[in-house]
């Protein structure tokens, strides 16, 4: 487990190929199991070290930059959103509509508030099932997770520029990128260390894992109930919005998080029962199984 989570931290100074990070990261959900005795804690870092192996293969594919720059794809979510907005992207009406460069309006720090709070939301839902409705945990901690890792191929397969980066580089009308604007009017001097931390792939845009996991967890809280429902789609329906208002992700985008996640969960009953045999043999192996 340790060398697992190791692997991450150490894989540039190692020069560790991204097949032995990959081998190395995705053990140690599998070795935390075997290792501690069952508990709330111990699933809660189970969750936890697969997204710790998510994170390291969201980054990777940005390691060399220039490759990665060379395998960008821009122009078809262009087209996509070009023929959604009627010949205008929706990004851009909004921004016409609601926006002024140069300014940052109180409805700008308000959506860019609802965009910082996804990283805190779809970990949130899982932690409070874990908590409050325990039953659940696996089945929803199951799908969130599959929803993040499977959106990791795209990633990897097909990068795809955002609106902001496409507008910015001459290929499309520009496009402001309103969340940087907002948080530096926001947080200062604090912004630039806050978002050298937080964006390690310009080009994880295809599916829209933000709009994909907010979607999940609105599942996941009406399972629940139908208050906690109207909470989680509320959120996902607003952080949508702001996600094609800042500049963050096309229309298109959001279509494809949204068919990630919709894929993840009619699957899941089959994928449950084909992953059974596996999940009972790691059980039998866990300390105190007898």
């Amino acid at each position: 487990m340790a060398v697992g989570f190791a692997a991450p931290i150490v894989r540039r100074q190692l020069k560790l190929r991204p097949t032995v990070v990959s081998a190395l990261a995705w053990q140690a959900p599998i070795a935390m199991a075997i290792a501690r005795p069952r508990s709330a804690l111990r699933d809660a870092a189970i969750y936890g070290l697969q997204m710790w192996a998510y994170i390291a293969h969201y980054e990777m594919p940005n390691d060399d930059h220039d490759a990665l720059l060379g395998r960008v794809h821009v122009t078809y979510p262009i087209k996509a959103d070009t023929w959604i907005g009627a010949g205008t992207p929706p990004t851009v009406r909004l921004q016409r509509a609601l926006g002024e460069p140069g300014r940052v309006f109180r409805h700008d720090l308000a959506l860019a508030g609802i965009h910082w709070s996804w990283f805190l939301v779809p970990h949130g839902t899982v932690a409070y099932i874990l908590l409050r409705h325990r039953d659940q945990f696996p089945r929803a901690a199951g799908m969130m997770a599959a929803v993040f890792d499977l959106g990791i191929f795209a990633y990897w397969l097909v990068p795809t520029a955002p609106p902001w980066w496409a507008g910015g580089n001459g290929h499309m009308a520009h496009v402001r990128r309103i969340m940087v604007e907002a948080g530096e009017h926001f947080w200062g001097r604090a912004w630039k260390p806050l978002y050298d931390f937080l964006g390690g792939n310009p080009f994880a845009a295809m599916p829209s894992l933000h709009f994909a996991t907010s979607v999940m967890a609105a599942h996941v809280l009406s399972d629940v109930g139908p208050g906690h429902g109207t909470v989680g789609w509320v959120y996902a329906m607003s952080l949508g919005f702001a996600l094609v208002y800042l500049g963050e992700h096309y229309v298109v985008d959001l279509i494809a998080g949204l068919a990630l996640a919709e894929g993840v969960r009619a699957i899941a009953p089959r994928a449950e029962r084909a992953l059974l045999p596996a999940a009972r043999a790691i059980q039998r192996l866990e300390p105190g199984a007898a």
